[in-house]
């Protein structure tokens, strides 16, 4: 029986507005790519999100793949406010579940610049019970250690949790723990699926972990 819920944060219960980001700083499309291809689709960026590299020498490594584009790469990454923006249902969705009885949980890759500078966008993180950023621990999904952290942080049973991120990859990291797993891909998706596994508005986990009246 699943009695807690796991979310990422980015594009799930937040939007992750890098393109549409880097597009209101002024980039035409053929910079934003190579902006991208520098930075976001590069190893590095899960450096940056695991918290262990200095932001400064994250940024020369990004440089250092395209330095035709210093300039740019340097402009981009100069103020990132509004890269992560809040999502409308996410302080609702939360509230429901724990209203349901559910435990609410938080498991994402997330960078310690990006809590500083997109702090209005995790407002829900009061709501929740808990959870885990990557950059606080210097583990990133779909690393195993990161699940396992979670489950003894907080002394979750696997079993009795389902896990929902966009990245099918995360959902299987977690799978291989023991989780159920849910690839996000809208509220109403996720809350169908939700329901197939007995996670529903109104019905409360059983305490005894059984359905015996």
């Amino acid at each position: 029986m699943i009695r807690n819920i796991v979310f990422d944060i980015g594009n799930v219960l937040t939007d992750f507005r890098w393109k549409e980001f880097m597009q209101d700083k002024g980039f035409d499309g053929e910079t934003v790519k190579r902006i991208a291809k520098a930075s976001l689709e590069s190893p590095l960026w899960g450096e940056l999100d695991r918290g262990l590299w200095e932001e400064e020498k994250v940024l020369e490594e990004f440089i250092r793949r395209d330095p035709e584009i210093e300039e740019q790469i340097r402009f981009a990454y100069s103020d990132i406010h509004g890269m992560v923006t809040p999502r409308d249902y996410a302080i609702p969705w939360i509230r429901e579940l724990k209203q349901g009885g559910y435990g609410v949980y938080y498991l994402s890759n997330f960078a310690e610049r990006a809590c500083r500078e997109c702090r209005e966008a995790l407002a829900f993180l009061g709501e929740t019970d808990g959870g885990i950023l990557s950059c606080q621990v210097h583990l990133i999904k779909p690393e195993p250690a990161i699940y396992r952290l979670l489950l003894k942080q907080y002394g979750l049973n696997a079993g009795e949790c389902v896990f929902l991120d966009d990245l099918p990859v995360n959902v299987e990291g977690a799978k291989a723990e023991g989780f159920a797993g849910i690839v996000f891909r809208s509220r109403e998706q996720a809350v169908e699926e939700l329901a197939l596994l007995g996670v529903t508005p109104g019905h409360r986990p059983d305490p005894r972990g059984c359905g015996c009246p």
